[in-house]
């Protein structure tokens, strides 16, 4: 079994429909193999994870080189590609083709795509929501979105899956109850908004695959929210979305076959471990590219060596930004196959970083993601062979808990560290690398400073039509939107 086999049963499914087979399971709140497909689309393995992106590529690798990284699927976030709305089209909706969004982020056509509508992890936005809309916050700050807006997004850009909106106020310490009804009726009519949409597309028309959001809340709190969702949508929902990983014991039992992606984001090896071992299947890893924006390569494996005796932790990864590697011409991690360990060594990769050259941070990346694959394919032999508990707690005891601390400064400031700013202002993400010798250089080679093209924004899609429906909104209305609604509004 690999994870480009294709399963030759998936040919009697219609073409969109994503099958889940649970390959190994034991009782509800333990580890489980399983097999994710989907017609014409590479098969995940589960437990396994998706790329995470940033407008659309996992950040430092270019899509040329994607196929290096060894990822069979990729999260995107919508909230990435609406910073024009409302007042224009976003470019991503005036691809006139069939599956635009894959056009758009020039993905493979065999990887799997996962749309959302905010970044894994989101960033809190001071964009309230409401019962009709969603805060997000986008390149040139905060937006809201309607729930009819996703919908026929979600139906322009045909991806593989979607993941329903939720009502879930991120920042927030302490969620009142009042607050916490107000996120099972939204989320229930959200939910019940994007089925609605994707069944009003016509026959021959790729359909999307909905996983249906689950809340970081008691289950007696979402317990109408559930209801509905399996009295009247379960068998119009491929998987779940489960945003607190403690709460896969509530999950009512007629959602348990269904696949299980974790928005419940793990900040270490051991995290990702303990989410395994209560039953989840699919991840977003952030602290992968966090370890790379650091000059952090991974280095750990799943079963972990045999430790010695009275030995220190093992580091899980390594700095590369120490002096010890400056002339060090061994790889990253002995053995490795990535294009880093197989091309490159040490001390050039030091170089790179040192002299801000993106292909340090390009090396490191594709490292990184082939350690994790890896660990994740070492997960999945350890529970065919039944060793899970032991091989875990054998883990912990071998390595440290925390990945090691940046020390030295990481690649220019991009759209996914920054909290964003409006237009207009003077703060710049970057300082400036250089000085120009004159202003007036610009003219001599036909540019005209302060003059900008007239732009002319068509929304030619018909789903589209109607939803952004604020053109004409004055500025202090557009205003009260950000207000920040506290918990008892």
């Amino acid at each position: 079994m690999t994870d480009e086999s294709t399963p030759s049963h998936l040919s009697q499914l219609p073409p969109e429909m994503l099958d889940f087979t649970i390959l190994k399971r034991t009782t509800t709140l333990a580890p489980r193999l399983g097999r994710l497909s989907l017609s014409s689309r590479k098969t995940i393995l589960t437990p396994g994870f998706l790329g995470n992106t940033s407008r659309g590529i996992v950040p430092h690798v270019s899509q040329d080189n994607f196929p290096k990284t060894g990822i069979n699927g990729v999260y995107i976030a919508l909230e990435d590609f609406v910073e024009k709305h409302p007042q224009k089209t976003p470019p991503i909706f005036q691809i006139e083709a069939s599956d635009p969004l894959r056009r758009f982020i020039a993905l493979p056509h065999d990887s799997l795509i996962v749309l959302g509508a905010r970044r894994q992890p989101p960033i809190p936005s001071a964009a309230t929501n409401t019962n009709s809309e969603i805060g997000i916050l986008t390149s040139v700050g905060f937006r809201t979105i309607s729930s009819e807006y996703y919908a026929a997004a979600a139906r322009k850009l045909q991806p593989d899956i979607v993941v329903g909106l939720a009502d879930i106020p991120f920042g927030q310490e302490t969620i009142g109850s009042r607050r916490k009804d107000k996120m099972s009726d939204r989320t229930e009519t959200w939910t019940r908004d994007i089925i609605a949409k994707r069944n009003t597309i016509e026959k021959g028309t790729p359909r999307y695959n909905v996983f249906a959001p689950i809340l970081p809340i008691e289950k007696e709190l979402q317990s109408w929210y559930l209801e509905h969702l399996l009295d009247d949508m379960v068998d119009k929902i491929s998987g779940v979305a489960i945003y607190d990983s403690h709460l896969l014991d509530q999950l009512p039992e007629e959602l348990q076959p269904l696949p299980r992606l974790s928005f419940d984001n793990p900040t270490s090896p051991q995290a990702l471990l303990r989410q395994v071992g209560l039953g989840m299947d699919l991840f977003t890893v952030p602290f992968v590219t966090e370890a790379t924006d650091a000059g952090i390569a991974l280095e750990f494996t799943f079963p972990a060596p045999q430790k010695t005796n009275g030995a220190e932790r093992r580091s899980l990864g390594i700095d590369m930004w120490q002096n010890e590697h400056s002339e060090s011409v061994i790889p990253l991690t002995e053995g490795c196959k990535c294009y880093a360990c197989t091309k490159h060594h040490r001390a050039y990769i030091q170089h790179l970083l040192g002299a801000k050259e993106m292909l340090g941070w390009v090396l490191i990346q594709l490292h990184n993601h082939e350690i994790l694959s890896a660990f994740f394919a070492g997960i999945r032999n350890s529970i065919e062979t039944n060793n899970f508990e032991q091989d875990v707690a054998a883990f912990e005891v071998f390595y440290e808990p925390k990945l090691p601390e940046k020390t030295g400064s990481g690649p220019r400031v991009r759209g996914y560290q920054f909290q964003a700013q409006e237009h207009g202002k003077s703060t710049k993400k970057n300082p400036k690398a250089y000085k120009p010798l004159s202003a007036p250089l610009n003219v001599f080679h036909g540019h005209q400073p302060n003059s900008k093209p007239e732009v002319k924004e068509v929304i030619d899609d018909e789903a589209l039509v109607g939803l952004v429906g604020i053109e004409n909104i004055g500025r202090t209305e557009q205003l009260e939107r950000l207000r920040i609604e506290d918990d008892h509004s």
